[in-house]
């Protein structure tokens, strides 16, 4: 007979098969060759415009139509983006596939941004206005209004990819439980207050603790006060909390790495060792092993900075501004600020401490916990406890952020504000679950989700290319006409 352990590793191994064929080479590809012809039809936007993007973040178009400020839909965008995939995202993917998971998830950023460039300009330029100062715009909009009506079950169907990856996946079930545990390794690391347990054996099929009920109950209680006031709402809580923790959380991980500061040179070599798996081993191990760090490195990354998912356009449609450009330039930062600086302070932290290889059967938020335990000149629970703030905050904007997003998929598909307040209950309902399932099932269920959205996104993305192009270059060539007047 059966029992409901073995039913739960039946269910994670396929989780994880489908995972593993969405995620396999064909998509990787994708999202590498749409982000470097990106890069190069807006010749190098990301490196040659970076200053002027960080500048236009915090100087906002004083006329143009919008919901929210720019810096407001940059901070809804990076609320979605700055969350457990910083924490839990790079720790998983360096534990899976060693130190050069980092080196890929930083390549895989540097043509994101190119990505994300132009998913902001598309997303302003063919975005609409549905009603009075409201606008919906996004990749369902850029298909159906850039592509062609023929397009347009393609825009449906990343709609629906959209609305279910916010429900089932990265926008609910993986942040919570992002919180859940770390704050059951803070406070009952060695699971004393269980209240209830299905199934037998080592594994059982579901373990309810005092921390699972609490966390649980407390995110779900403020994630709806926010989410039941909409998007004026979550901006508004996302431009003081987005800025704040990410602040917070950089400052303590600099602390780590200026305590270990020699350790620094070792990590940096190390991570491009590792990222082209130099050593004596096997051919077909040495292969095996380098798909893995590329997979792990490139998939933790679309996870986190979501270069290419079709995510941010749709709060960048909700900017007030009237360039295209503009906005893809400061939609662009949003890569920059969470990949190339937040994950990368993240991975050297683990790196430097050795927390990704202590030889314990640690993963997920565990992992960042041992880092900063051993990194931070304070008492170990102090060092847990702050931690578990920073990511507490992170997952809670995040969940913000992508109740926004599913939302605005489905205002697509419906237009019905009746089916939006069931679709509001539904993901309330959702981010309760969370803290009851598995780490490798939530991030399995997320990662595909992801993986659906990225590949209608990518078409039009490729197929728009051109006029992501000339856009660009107008622009710049009426900003250096102003320059000479």
């Amino acid at each position: 007979m059966v029992n409901a352990a073995q039913n739960n590793v039946t269910l994670e191994s396929i989780v994880s098969t489908v995972d593993g064929w969405i995620w396999g080479w064909v998509l990787i590809i994708l999202i590498l060759a749409v982000g470097i012809y990106l890069t190069v039809r807006t010749r190098f936007v990301q490196v040659r415009h970076l200053g002027l993007a960080l500048k236009y973040v915090v100087k906002n178009e004083e006329d143009g139509a919008g919901e929210v400020s720019a810096f407001g839909a940059l901070c809804t965008a990076l609320s979605a983006t700055i969350g457990t995939g910083n924490i839990v995202g790079v720790a998983t993917a360096i534990v899976a596939g060693g130190p050069g998971a980092l080196f890929w998830m930083l390549l895989a950023a540097i043509f994101g941004m190119a990505t994300k460039y132009a998913e902001g300009l598309l997303a302003v330029k063919y975005r609409v206005e549905t009603s009075p100062g409201h606008f919906l715009g996004g990749p369902f909009y850029y298909i159906e209004r850039g592509l062609g009506k023929k397009w347009k079950p393609l825009a449906k169907l990343f709609a629906v990819f959209g609305a279910l990856a916010g429900l089932l996946g990265i926008g609910t079930m993986v942040q919570v439980n992002g919180i859940y545990e770390a704050a059951q390794n803070l406070f009952d690391s060695e699971k004393q207050g269980v209240l209830l347990t299905l199934g037998s054996g080592e594994t059982p099929f579901l373990e309810i603790t005092w921390t699972t009920v609490i966390v649980s109950a407390v995110v779900t209680f403020f994630a709806a006060l926010v989410i039941i006031g909409g998007i004026k709402r979550i901006a508004k809580v996302s431009e003081f909390v987005v800025p704040f923790m990410a602040g917070t959380y950089v400052l303590f991980s600099l602390i780590i790495l200026i305590n270990n500061y020699s350790m620094i040179p070792a990590a940096l070599s190390l991570i491009v060792r590792s990222a082209f798996n130099v050593s004596a081993l096997a051919g077909a191990v040495s292969g095996l092993l380098l798909k893995t760090v590329i997979q792990k490195g490139v998939g933790r990354g679309i996870f986190s900075n979501e270069a290419g998912l079709g995510s941010a356009p749709i709060a960048a449609a909700s900017a007030k501004t009237k360039e295209p450009v503009r906005q893809g330039l400061v939609t662009m930062t949003g890569t920059f600020i969470d990949t190339i600086i937040v994950c990368t302070i993240t991975g050297l932290t683990i790196i430097v401490t050795g927390a990704w290889n202590t030889g314990a059967d640690i993963d997920g938020a565990k992992v960042t916990t041992y880092a900063w335990q051993h990194g931070l000149p304070f008492h170990p629970n102090v060092s847990a406890f702050i931690l578990m703030l920073c990511l507490a905050f992170f997952a809670f904007t995040t969940i913000l952020g992508w109740n926004f997003y599913g939302e605005r998929c489905l205002e697509y598909l419906t237009g019905s504000k009746k089916a939006i307040t069931v679709y509001r209950y539904l993901y309330i309902a959702a981010v309760f679950l969370g803290s009851y399932l598995t780490l490798d099932a939530v991030w399995g269920i997320a990662n595909i989700f992801n993986g659906l959205m990225v590949f209608p996104n990518l078409i039009a993305l490729f197929l728009l290319g051109g006029v992501v192009s000339k856009e660009t270059k107008d622009y710049f060539d009426r900003e250096r006409h102003c320059l000479k007047k």
